[in-house]
């Protein structure tokens, strides 16, 4: 379900949404569930992440540190035909 910070476009451009560092819910999570809303698909429909990503190595890449929040850097990666690229600020960005 979006939150006011989601977007989802109709144009053809892509589709952001924002993932909260701090929260419970897992980044692999964030990201199934914004590349479903891209594709207007349901999440049960993907394919499993860890297909396209080793999902813990992306989990550890954003979680918080002693030192506090990464602050910059990203990731990109192909999943269900679409272009993944998330953010040190908890950006996640899918293009189809």
């Amino acid at each position: 379900m979006p939150s006011p910070s989601q977007s989802v476009s109709r144009t053809g451009e892509p589709y952001t949404t924002q993932y909260d560092r701090l929260d419970d819910e897992p980044l692999s999570v964030a990201v199934a569930t914004a590349v479903a809303t891209a594709c207007n698909e349901d999440v049960t429909e993907l394919e499993p992440l860890h297909y396209a990503i080793n999902a813990d190595a992306l989990e550890r890449l954003f979680e918080p540190r002693a030192n506090g929040l990464r602050s910059d850097g990203s990731v990109s990666f192909e999943y269900s035909d679409c272009l993944v690229t998330i953010t040190a600020d908890g950006t996640i960005q899918v293009e189809s």
